[in-house]
């Protein structure tokens, strides 16, 4: 089988038991499999829940708490319980995992950004086992990624994954949900996730998670439009993560190969940096970015808003809406010095030069 870069998630559900304490079993079937990933050659990177989960009952809480503080208390806890269980477990395989615990933040600013990649990249060089979890001790809400569905998706394509596994304790996608109807049927194969699947799909997770299938779901269009192919599902035994890459495993396969992979740089543009102004575009310009894949010249922009400066990203908006983001390589005032230059040069018919406010390559489309 050919090396590849695989992400495998682990939600808590299928970590932990009903109490919330981690179980020995369940993590040991994990642990296996994703020896057995290595084994086989592959990069293996796992995003793995159960922080929290496995954290509260240490404090004394019946449940999963629900105030912020309970939460990152318990992840506090849970967390050093999680990972040194891990790091024993996979001392029997002699495979060396690292933890890093993100945040909204760490994937928002660029420099963060870069040097998230970099570290990603020399473990994995290395041959390192990262175990990527949400820093959920100190994240506030405006800085979460939702939950560890979405961050798994996130991570896939920020490092270019071939294939994304999200493990979880039912067996793929249904027609309907398979609890409350009797008749519904699973679906093996899909090429894309509409908007009504997603809707008509249950949210709630289990008492010890955060997710369910509709979380799966939307992060599984989220690592398609990445380049990045999914399967949900379960499994056990040491070949479980191996079955699935043969494609016979149980659960859903979710690919879309006609959908090119993004470079990092333009899905922190696309997915992760803040907008610093507004350009609004003619039919022209439109039609030159969306249709033939050309730079964002001077003469095709009718208005600058905001104060931005070189390097900051702008939305784009034409006739119709929304059309995308781009990094610009001149500051709102000089992008507005060369509209007014282009004008006055263009009515004596002198030669002007192209000036390119955003670079094809800087620019993602998102209408």
């Amino acid at each position: 089988m050919t090396r590849k870069r695989i992400v495998v998630k682990i939600g808590s559900s299928s970590l932990t038991n009903e109490q919330g304490q981690i179980d020995e079993e369940k993590l040991t079937d994990h642990v296996r499999a994703l020896a057995a990933l290595k084994k086989a050659n592959h990069e293996v990177i796992l995003v793995s829940s159960g922080a929290v989960a496995s954290g509260f009952a240490r404090l004394g809480y019946a449940s999963r708490p629900e105030t912020l503080k309970g939460k990152q208390a318990a992840a506090a806890v849970g967390q050093s319980l999680l990972i040194q269980s891990y790091i024993d477990k996979f001392n029997e395989f002699d495979i060396m995992p690292a933890q890093i615990l993100l945040t909204r933040g760490d994937f928002a600013d660029r420099e963060r950004y870069r040097n998230a990649f970099a570290t990603f990249s020399e473990l994995l060089d290395r041959g390192i086992l990262p175990i990527i979890n949400e820093n959920d001790t100190v994240v506030i809400d405006e800085l979460t990624f939702g939950d560890n569905d979405m961050l798994s998706a996130l991570v896939s394509g920020f490092i270019h994954a071939d294939q994304l596994i999200i493990l979880t304790d039912v067996n793929g996608f249904y027609d309907k949900n398979p609890k409350l109807h009797a008749d519904a049927k699973k679906i093996d194969y899909l090429e894309t996730i509409t908007k009504e699947m997603i809707l008509s799909t249950e949210s709630s997770g289990s008492s010890v998670g955060t997710g369910g299938m509709k979380s799966k779901l939307v992060a599984a269009k989220r690592a398609l439009s990445l380049g990045v192919p999914v399967f949900i599902g379960v499994g056990t035994g040491d070949d479980k993560l191996l079955n699935i890459l043969k494609g016979k495993g149980d659960g859903t396969y979710i690919a879309d190969y006609s959908i090119q992979a993004i470079n990092t740089s333009r899905q922190w543009i696309a997915l992760h940096s803040e907008s610093a102004g507004e350009l609004h575009i003619d039919e022209g310009a439109e039609r030159a970015i969306l249709k033939s894949g050309r730079s964002l010249l001077p003469a095709g922009i009718i208005k600058v808003e905001g104060e931005f400066k070189q390097g900051d990203v702008v939305d784009v908006y034409g006739t119709n809406g929304h059309l995308g983001k781009g990094e610009v390589s001149y500051s709102a005032k000089e992008v507005k010095n060369e509209i007014i230059r282009h004008k006055k040069e263009s009515t004596t018919d002198q030669y002007v030069p192209a000036v390119e406010v955003i670079h094809r390559n800087r620019w993602i489309e998102l209408s």
